[in-house]
């Protein structure tokens, strides 16, 4: 398979930063098939760039010139300014963009027309190889292009296409979904802690049962729901745990999560 070529990234944020120690980690490319820009002022991604050996600048433009993947990874407020001043360099180039809520149409528009898009919603665990990512193809991709996209993402975990009408909720669920698997895996320690159990032991038995429970259920074919009731036996303390969840709303609560993440990635797709 031939080679992907040099990847660039327009914004050091943490997305950013995980992918670019994911393909490096993979074996997908080394430091030096790397090049990003970060905001002068953002010292501290100029800093983890450059120490994971990439070269760093504060102007898009080189990264851009010198690129031929980049990956649109700015703030999606900053997306319009930066991409006009990057469209006359923008020709035959594949972008690949992360960027909240910024529509193909939108993208697309904004550079130029022998450019090809792709929008891609990877998230940060991609850091450690365990990444969960979707992505759209624009007009002007190519499967050739998609060939790339895949296994870029595929490299740092599990990726696969959608419509994207379902961008947006993929954003919500799997997207923002780390933290709140994070927001969890911390409340069960704590609750461990109260009882009585160290600190250190309690988030290592915490993180290893989401991780391990997530495994079955994308492993088996059995639904979420029979997967709960094997290990809820009558009468006993995970029936005891599960009613106390019932009656706090969690359920609810991690919906309405989502619904909430989703309804807010649309109001910044209107508003750009």
């Amino acid at each position: 398979m031939g080679s992907i070529g040099k990847i660039g990234f327009l914004g050091g944020g943490n997305m950013a930063k995980a992918m670019a120690k994911g393909f490096i980690a993979a074996g997908l490319t080394k430091p030096s098939g790397i090049i990003a820009s970060v905001h002068p002022a953002d010292k501290i991604s100029l800093q983890s760039f450059q120490e994971l050996g990439i070269e760093t600048l504060t102007e898009n433009a080189p990264v851009v010139e010198r690129s031929d993947v980049v990956f649109v990874s700015v703030k999606p407020q900053v997306v319009p300014k930066v991409l006009e001043e990057i469209k006359p360099l923008s020709g035959n180039k594949l972008f690949l963009s992360v960027a909240m809520g910024i529509t193909l149409k939108c993208l697309e528009s904004s550079l130029s027309a022998q450019s090809r898009v792709i929008r891609v919603m990877p998230n940060t665990p991609a850091l450690v190889r365990s990444g969960c990512s979707v992505y759209v193809r624009g007009s002007r991709a190519n499967d050739a292009d998609a060939q790339i996209t895949q296994r870029l993402l595929e490299a740092v975990g599990t990726c696969e296409s959608c419509d994207e009408s379902q961008l947006d909720i993929v954003t919500a669920l799997s997207g923002s979904g780390p933290a709140y698997v994070f927001v969890m895996i911390e409340a069960l320690a704590d609750g461990a802690v109260r009882m009585g159990m160290p600190r250190d032991m309690a988030y290592r038995l915490a993180a290893q049962t989401v991780m391990g429970s997530g495994h079955m259920v994308r492993e088996c074919s059995t639904h979420p729901g029979q997967l709960k009731d094997n290990v809820t036996s009558p009468a006993g303390s995970t029936a005891a745990a599960l009613k106390h969840l019932e009656l706090s709303g969690f359920r609810a609560a991690v919906a309405g999560a989502v619904e909430a993440a989703t309804q807010r990635c649309r109001e910044i797709s209107s508003e750009t």
